[in-house]
């Protein structure tokens, strides 16, 4: 259900580039537009591992420093056919943690000293596998596309504001020459539209990401335990984040309500924790009826 969800969300995101396209820079603009967005994202695609790393001081572990983490991610990463990523330590006390890198073979998870000191080993457990559920699903490629995407919406609009301020639009290039009221307005609300479908797809992988680590961790509840702590010691423990990559962590490290939900990158902890419990449930009728026909 996720994965048709995110295919829905990316074709609805197409759909919407190419509309804007015509309707606000014609073909041309829509070209060079989507042209520039994805030679930005492709840059940040391969390099964003090292700058996002490096932007929250981010150190690699070793095996000596933390022997349990090391063991957890090995045996995960062994079950889910995964190379063994790098493992990072984020110097703040904000319990979190992210997966980054462009390929499975460069992947890295961070996991911040907060983290660490806060949850039980088999929560640990949960939390890692989310990241490499991430890693497996290939989900920063996903995001890649999608802001591809949304940023070039947002460059066609960006473009056809400046051609309206100084004149620019002329004849048939400039589609929204004729309907002034509604360029206007495409240009306020595609930008918007956009960035709500790409927070969605986020989202979307979240609960994608959570349900593939409670298949990989073969237990759903050390995660669901996991997210209630993370997201409550998130409320009481500011952490210094850029907003552009608070997509990365397992919990949003940044909040807000009413309308903002609108624009979150992360589900409602209470939603993903309801999931969760909901596959033990599942995982329990299943022991139960099977039994019942070969006990």
């Amino acid at each position: 259900m996720n994965t048709m969800k995110t295919f829905l969300l990316m074709a609805a995101l197409t759909v919407l580039l190419v509309v804007v396209g015509n309707f606000l820079g014609g073909q041309q603009g829509m070209f060079f537009a989507f042209l520039f967005a994805v030679l930005m994202n492709f840059g940040t695609y391969w390099f964003s591992d090292k700058i996002i790393l490096r932007m929250y001081g981010a150190q690699e572990l070793t095996r000596d420093e933390e022997p349990t983490l090391f063991q957890i991610t090995e045996e995960l990463a062994t079950r889910a056919e995964l190379p063994m990523p790098k493992l990072y330590a984020i110097p703040q006390d904000q319990p979190n943690a992210f997966a980054t890198g462009p390929t499975p073979e460069r992947a890295a998870i961070a996991v911040t000293d907060g983290i660490l000191e806060t949850l039980t080993a088999n929560e640990l457990r949960g939390v890692i596998a989310h990241e490499l559920a991430h890693i497996k699903h290939r989900d920063t490629l996903v995001g890649t596309i999608a802001a591809t995407a949304a940023g070039a919406i947002s460059m066609l609009a960006s473009m056809t504001q400046w051609a309206m301020i100084f004149g620019g639009g002329r004849g048939s290039d400039a589609r929204s020459s004729g309907h002034p009221v509604a360029g206007i307005a495409m240009m306020i609300v595609a930008p918007i539209a956009a960035m709500m479908i790409q927070m969605a797809i986020s989202r979307s992988r979240e609960f994608l990401a959570d349900q593939g680590a409670a298949q990989m961790a073969g237990d759903p509840l050390p995660l669901a335990n996991a997210l209630r702590t993370l997201h409550l010691r998130s409320e009481q423990i500011p952490m210094e984040t850029n907003p552009a990559t608070a997509h990365l962590f397992i919990v949003n490290p940044l909040h807000g309500g009413g309308l903002m939900k609108l624009f979150s990158t992360h589900p409602p902890i209470e939603e993903r924790v309801a999931r969760l419990e909901a596959m033990v449930h599942g995982q329990q009728s299943r022991w139960v009826f099977h039994h019942q026909r070969h006990g």
